[in-house]
This record gives structure tokens, C-alpha cells and sequence, in this order.
């Protein structure tokens, strides 16, 4: 059997093939850019119909392919936080919110959790703009209160395709509006997002698997009989696919954002360990929690930096940067996008300093690289201060995959950790996959986990 992973990004949408194992099927990948919508104001969103019409893009390259033929299962790494309006009928009726939209704001006149701090431990989130508790007053405030209902990003381009697409416990996790301990919509979170349940997407429950509906299946009937598993969050996601499945690992991802974050075993209904005021968690599924910090800068940076500096390219880029790194005196906040939470700092608050007339544009770009480096050393040691010993850290996501220059300044910055890079670029899908097998534990001994400067293909 075959496994179709679907990564839902933020730059883009992909759909590769694996095979029982979680290895990519070589060739069995598809990609398409999505765009989004950004501007001074801080938007940041998607357009959710041409959003699915590049997931069906994906679906339909692949079975031209013949790719799809042994597919039987059907795993998806979606993005947190996304949030949309539904009409009745199912439509959008508003774009989507990304986790890069900093608009949102508290009403006027709410004075949030009556006990923020335990507020904090039961849902792992705060009275933040990126959490519907927020976003959907705010959304409401702009006229959607006439909608039918809210979804995700994920349950609405899965809700196109399936007979239902309920939400997974995952992905409500990611809307600061679950109890984490009881797996359930937190009464509390929802009077703030001025939502009754039933205007939420429903939970799904352990055992769910949905079906393409009757059009779809007809579309590709290689899928027709395929199981579709509940979604994970994407940062959950890239942890497990990066090996980092307990608490004597950290993942450091960095693909079009950046995050750190460990992963613990904590079942359903069992007590949360305590959760430090700086650091978020949510849940890979009904029998883990993730716990971390994220940031709104991580490749974008360098994208920024690539379109805007006319930076060297390839092998003159890294040998540029090596040449730079030891005297350049630019210090750079990376926040170009403002602040994750718990953070509040809006869109455009980067800065660099410390520039000359000798400053080269490679120079602002190791500015900018270890000022994010220096942002996830500071969160990982909260981490470990939580399980009390150093952690051994895993690098992964495309960001890091295409520097090693960027590699080894994570490993300089995290000194004196073992620090080890997972060569698997498709670190979320791989994660997802282990996940909807039920192979969660067997990710810590997962293939392609060595040195930093390795650049082998990866193997298991």
C-alpha cells in the first residue's frame, strides 16, 4: 500500500506519494505556488477556491502520472491557525486568514480570561490575534456575523473533496479554542470568540476516516477507496518527521517560518505538565502534546533578501557567507512579520543595525540569519528547562536544507548541544504519514537524521 501525503503550506500545496514505510516514492511529487496576499496593514491571507483548485491540480498531475494507483491511505499536513468564513451552502464567504495575518484585535471594551494564566495552561494559547478567539470577533466586526459558520483552512479544501471533513483534534488545537486535557471546545474560549459551538467545525473523534465523495471519486478513482486520516499541524508534523517524538528532542524547522519545539506523551484526559508563560502547546493527536515557539520570519528572510539585495547564488552565496559571518558587525531583529504568540508586535518591526558604508548585502543576510538564530536558543532553553536536561536538537525544513552555511550557524548558536539535521525535505508529509500509520514511535529511529554537513540523499 501506498500513502498520498498532502502538505498544505503556505507557499504552496503539494501532494508526493510514499510508500508503506513513509519513504517518498521517487518523481511522485507535485507542487504548485499558491499566492499570498500581504501588505503594510498586516494581511496576510489566501484566496481559499484557488487555494483547492491547486490542491486539485496536484491530485489530478499525480494520477496522469500513475502515481496514485496504490494509494490506500491518505495523510495531511495542514498549517495552524488558518481560519475562514462559511455561507450556508459551504462557500467561502471572506478569504483566509493566515497565521501571518496580524490585523485582528481584541474588542474594545472585552477584558479577555478572567484567569489568563490558567486560561493559558488548559488551551496552550492566550487572548492573541492569531487565535479565533480574537480572530472571529474581529471577522465579525467586518461582517461576518451574517456567515453560516468558520472553518480551517484544511476542513474547508477537505470538505470539498470528502463526504465530511470534520475537524481534527490537531488543527482545533491550533485555534487557541480547545481544552487540551479534555478535548473539547473550552466554554471560556468560545464566550471571547463570541461563537456558539455549532458554529464550529465538528471534532473528529479517535477513529475517524473520511471518503472522497461521489463527483471526486469519479475524478480519481484510483482514490475512490482510500482512507483520508484526520490532519495534523503542520509544526507537529515536521517533528515527527524530523524524529523528534519525546522530550530528549527538540525540532528547530525552518521553512517559510521558523519554530522550535518537543514532543510528549500526554493521552486524553490525563494532567498537562505545566507549560512555561512564554511557550505555546497544542496537540499532534488524541495521545500527545507539542510545545514550542514560532516566529513569523525563517525563509522568508532570505527571500526577502534574495529579491531585494541581488545576493550571490549557490556556491558563491555560501562561500560569500563564510567569508562574511566572522567580522560583520550588523545585528538584525528578524520580525519582518510581526510577532507569533505570545508576542504583539505588528507586522514591520524588523530592524537592522550596526550598518556602514563597507556593509554588503551578504552581510544583512548573516544579520538576519543568526538574529533568528539567537531567538530559538533563548525559547529552547526554556524547553529544556521544563524537562530539566539539555536536548539533543534536530535542524530541518527547506530553509536549512538549502544553506548549510544556515546549519552551521544554528549548531555555533546552540552550543553545547548535539545538533544533527534531518536531510528530508519533506519532513511535514513524512510526519503526517507516520501519524495516520500509528507509527508515531517508530519515527525516533527515522532515516536521513546525521551530521549537519552531510549531504547524501536521505535513507532509512
Amino acid at each position: 500500500m501506498d500513502i498520498l501525503a498532502l502538505d498544505l503550506g503556505t507557499s504552496s500545496v503539494r501532494g508526493l506519494v510514499l510508500d508503506a514505510d513513509a519513504v517518498p516514492r521517487p518523481g511522485a511529487l507535485a507542487r504548485r505556488k499558491v499566492h499570498l496576499a500581504t501588505g503594510d496593514d498586516g494581511t496576510g491571507t489566501l484566496d481559499g477556491p484557488g487555494y483547492l483548485a491547486c490542491l486539485v491540480e496536484c491530485l489530478d498531475e499525480l494520477a496522469e502520472g500513475g502515481h496514485l494507483d496504490r494509494v490506500g491511505l491518505v495523510a495531511t499536513s495542514a498549517q495552524w491557525h488558518s481560519v475562514l468564513p462559511l455561507a450556508a451552502d459551504g462557500t467561502p464567504s471572506g478569504p483566509v486568514l493566515t497565521w501571518l495575518d496580524t490585523r485582528p484585535a481584541p474588542p474594545a471594551g472585552v477584558a479577555g480570561p478572567a484567569d489568563p494564566d490558567a486560561y493559558h495552561q488548559r488551551t496552550g494559547a492566550w487572548w492573541h490575534r492569531c487565535y479565533w478567539s480574537v480572530r472571529l470577533p474581529w471577522l465579525a466586526g467586518r461582517g461576518a456575523a451574517r456567515t453560516g459558520r468558520f472553518a480551517g483552512l484544511a476542513e474547508y479544501v477537505l470538505g470539498a473533496l470528502l463526504d465530511d471533513a470534520p475537524m481534527s483534534i490537531s488543527l482545533a488545537s491550533g485555534t487557541g479554542l480547545l481544552d487540551l486535557r479534555r478535548l473539547d471546545w473550552d466554554p471560556e474560549a468560545c464566550a471571547l470568540a463570541g461563537v456558539r459551538p455549532e458554529r464550529l467545525p465538528p471534532l473528529a473523534p479517535p477513529d475517524w476516516h473520511g471518503k472522497l465523495n461521489r463527483e471526486h471519486a469519479r475524478r480519481w478513482p484510483q482514490l475512490a477507496g482510500a482512507r483520508w486520516a484526520a490532519p495534523v499541524g503542520d509544526g507537529a508534523a515536521s517533528n515527527v518527521g524530523s524524529g523528534c517524538v519525546d522530550d530528549s528532542r527538540a525540532a528547530v524547522t525552518i521553512g517559510t517560518s521558523a519554530a522550535v519545539r518537543m514532543i510528549q506523551a500526554v493521552p486524553a484526559g490525563a494532567e498537562l505538565p505545566p507549560l512555561p508563560d512564554e511557550l505555546w502547546r497544542y496537540r499532534v493527536d488524541h495521545d500527545r502534546v507539542v510545545t514550542g515557539a514560532a516566529y513569523s520570519s525563517g525563509g522568508n528572510l532570505f527571500a526577502w533578501a534574495n529579491r531585494e539585495l541581488r545576493l550571490p547564488q549557490g556556491a558563491e552565496l555560501e562561500a560569500a557567507l563564510r567569508r562574511a559571518a566572522s567580522g560583520t558587525a550588523v545585528r538584525a531583529d528578524p520580525r519582518f512579520g510581526g510577532d507569533r504568540p505570545p508576542g504583539t508586535a505588528p507586522a514591520g518591526s524588523g530592524e537592522l543595525r550596526g550598518l556602514s558604508f563597507g556593509t554588503t548585502a551578504v552581510d544583512i543576510l548573516v544579520g538576519l540569519m543568526t538574529g533568528l538564530c539567537r531567538l530559538v536558543t533563548d525559547d529552547l532553553a526554556l524547553l529544556e528547562a521544563g524537562v530539566g536536561d539539555p536536548m539533543e536538537v534536530v535542524l530541518g525544513g527547506g530553509a536549512l536544507t538549502a544553506s548549510p552555511w544556515w546549519r552551521e550557524a544554528f549548531a555555533d548558536a546552540l552550543v553545547p548541544r548535539t545538533v544533527r539535521w534531518q536531510r528530508n525535505p519533506e519532513i511535514g508529509a513524512t510526519g503526517a504519514a507516520l501519524v495516520a500509520l500509528g507509527r508515531v514511535s517508530e519515527a525516533a529511529d527515522i532515516g536521513g537524521v546525521g551530521r549537519i554537513d552531510a549531504d547524501a540523499a536521505p535513507h532509512r
